[in-house]
């Protein structure tokens, strides 16, 4: 009966995306979550917004020079995310490198955006002490640290990324 599927499965079937020979599980999944979450972040905040919003958004940003630059330099950090996640697929060592990078600053500037009240208030999270804002910061970013450690701790990917240098 295995047999049976084995053949099934392989008879015909051509895969459509070329995976590096030997990739390792963790490698692929931290890849695959990396691109998925920025994508779902996109397009949760067009659906929070709206076009309406996103237009009034766009626009308000576009008044003042500091927020034309926050703008685009999250505009920016999210495609450099989703081009990481490509590269640590496809065994690009740097690629894995840069997103850690993109998640400190991010986390950086989060809790000081907050801890010090920068403009503007949609990158605020609630919180008075420095503790607390530490925590929130922390729990918005449990995903990102679950990728950096399939990335980083597991012995397979460190032995996979230190191959390919």
């Amino acid at each position: 009966m295995s047999e049976i599927l084995r053949n099934s499965t392989t008879v015909g079937a051509r895969p459509r995306i070329r995976v590096p020979v030997g990739a390792p599980v963790a490698v692929m999944i931290a890849g695959i979550a990396l691109i998925t979450i920025r994508c779902l972040d996109v397009v949760l905040l067009f659906n929070a917004f709206g076009v309406n919003g996103m237009h009034s958004f766009v626009n308000h940003s576009s008044r003042a020079w500091d927020l034309t630059g926050l703008f685009l330099a999250s505009l920016t950090m999210v495609f450099i995310e989703i081009r990481c996640g490509f590269g640590v697929m496809r065994a690009v060592p740097w690629t894995r490198w840069c997103y850690l990078g993109c998640q400190i600053l991010s986390a950086l500037y989060l809790f000081f955006a907050t801890w010090r009240g920068f403009y503007p208030e949609m990158f605020m999270l609630p919180g008075d002490t420095a503790g607390q804002i530490s925590y929130q910061v922390l729990m918005l970013k449990l995903p990102d640290l679950l990728i950096i450690a399939l990335l980083f701790g597991a012995p397979s990917s460190r032995r996979f990324f230190a191959r390919h240098r």
